[in-house]
């Protein structure tokens, strides 16, 4: 069996090697088919984000997963389905939201998470996994499962949009989404899904980004200044602090999916704020997702359009050369190391 290592800061130390996976008593045997590469996998690797398992001076990275199902204790799972893995696993005291299955919003931050903080994530071609985290697939979904992970987060997203809507009796009828990568796009497949009038906004003026958002059904605007239609709620992915801010002007329940990456001050408009605050908006931030959000992701790509969901796999790169995926390719959306 071989596996992808990694010494979070070091990408130089990369390595596949030969691993043997045992089986664990209680828990699922997976054969490993994709994993999905994000932002976080490149923190880790180039600049040593995450926390390595205690006593280990490596990781097997990767947190989106995609596997089939080998043997099962459990029968609510058999061999042959299609499964993905949770990220994150409670902590241990439980806090109280660990101690009723909300992991998503640890309070205390002792929660370990696969492929990022303590735990061996899904970059190999055997992995085991509790019943209790893992998700069954429609079969049909094929390599696209990969997404579930990804549309999880979204699906939270939704979720907590829709928590404060009931809360503020808002109607929502439209959405603005900033960032076309892949989970401002699963983003927008979801706000569709609803029915709603979705805008996109990206940089990128041609390709992949537009065509996937006009094949949705939803609007395409490289610049934000050209959106002029009313919006209820924005679900922000990029974390770019002026994009934030216009969110949050225009949109009655704003989400920020998005990480910055940029700590430098920027200039606040206090129109803004007197604007959250006279108008009764709500600014929420989301990290991760409870399995309520991965049963709810994997409902959503069970009902997309097969094609439009692998258009979202721009590239596959094979697990020996898993770190040719670190390097951003033109007009790349969702990259897959193949496990196999």
């Amino acid at each position: 069996m071989r596996a992808a290592e990694v010494v979070p800061g070091e990408p130089g130390a990369s390595r596949v090697v030969d691993r043997e996976v045992v089986p664990v008593a209680g828990e699922l045997l997976v054969e490993g088919l994709l994993a999905g590469l994000c932002g976080t996998d490149v923190e880790i690797i180039r600049d040593g984000f995450g926390s390595l398992p205690p006593g280990r001076d490596h990781i097997v990275p990767f947190h989106e997963s995609l596997g089939r199902v080998l043997d099962s204790p459990s029968p609510d799972f058999a061999p042959g389905d299609l499964v993905v893995g949770v990220v994150r696993r409670p902590d241990p005291e439980p806090c109280p939201a660990c101690a009723v299955d909300a992991w998503d919003f640890c309070r205390n931050g002792r929660y370990t998470e696969r492929g990022i903080k303590e735990l061996d994530g899904y970059g190999m071609q055997r992995w085991t996994v509790p019943p209790k985290f893992a998700v069954k697939l429609d079969p049909a979904l094929g390599d696209a499962g990969v997404l579930t992970e990804p549309a999880s987060v979204v699906a939270k997203a939704w979720a907590q949009v829709e928590a404060v809507a009931t809360r503020t009796h808002l109607p929502v009828r439209s959405a603005l989404i900033t960032g076309a990568g892949p989970i401002g796009l699963l983003a927008a497949l979801l706000g569709v899904q609803r029915g709603l009038e979705v805008h996109v906004v990206d940089r990128v003026t041609d390709g992949r980004k537009p065509d996937l958002v006009t094949t949705l059904g939803a609007t395409y605007y490289p610049d934000l200044a050209k959106v002029t239609a009313d919006v209820d709620v924005a679900i922000e992915c990029t974390g770019v602090a002026p994009l934030i801010w216009e969110c949050a002007r225009r949109a009655s329940v704003t989400v920020l999916a998005g990480l910055s990456g940029d700590h430098d001050p920027v200039p606040l408009d206090p129109r803004v704020f007197d604007g959250i605050v006279m108008g009764n908006k709500a600014v929420v931030g989301t990290v991760n997702a409870g399995l309520p959000d991965y049963v709810a992701a994997a409902e959503a790509l069970a009902g997309a359009s097969r094609p439009w969901l692998n258009g979202l796999i721009t590239r596959r790169v094979p697990l020996d050369r898993f770190t040719d995926a670190l390097e951003k390719e033109e007009d790349d959306v969702k990259v897959v190391v193949d496990l196999a």
